[in-house]
């Protein structure tokens, strides 16, 4: 189980409010931009997501625009300088913007802990992401609610330094 798991009353607390319909109605237009402000405001010190699953900010290359975006994510670290990462879109029907993002140009960035990486994604077959999906959940429990609610494949990442 990896040191950032969400344990006990924490993780059931944890997985109500995140698959609360309120939650996911309101969170993708409050949290990530809320990241975003606090994150470019401390210098990277301060996350608020931060607070309760591990996190990063990936800046991808938008596939119609070309201009950099910037998406703060949970994440889990994979032990090796790399991580995996979710495109849960707080159990919507669609694909978040920025794994489609990576699909067309797997090469980013990824702000870390006050540093910044560049990276290279590759979106995990069913089998490798099986392999860390208890990982996964172990750091953010609602992500098995996130399938169910969006009837969809989520997809995974790994970000491999490069």
């Amino acid at each position: 189980m990896p040191k950032f798991a969400v344990d006990g009353a924490m993780s059931r607390a944890v997985r109500k409010m995140a698959t609360s319909r309120w939650f996911r109605k309101v969170a993708p237009s409050v949290v990530p931009p809320l990241d975003r402000a606090v994150h470019k405001i401390t210098k990277g010190r301060v996350s608020v997501s931060g607070a309760i699953v591990p996190n990063l900010v990936l800046t991808t290359i938008g596939r119609r625009s070309g201009q950099p975006r910037q998406s703060p994510l949970a994440c889990v670290p994979d032990g090796d300088g790399g991580w995996y990462v979710v495109g849960s879109n707080f159990g919507r029907e669609s694909h978040p913007l920025w794994t489609e993002n990576l699909l067309a140009e797997p090469s980013a960035s990824v702000d870390y802990r006050r540093q910044t990486f560049p990276v290279v994604a590759e979106l995990l077959d069913d089998d490798a992401k099986a392999e860390v999906w208890p990982q996964l959940i172990a750091v953010w429990p609602a992500y098995d609610d996130y399938v169910e609610v969006s009837g969809r494949n989520l997809r995974v990442f790994h970000l491999t330094r490069t």
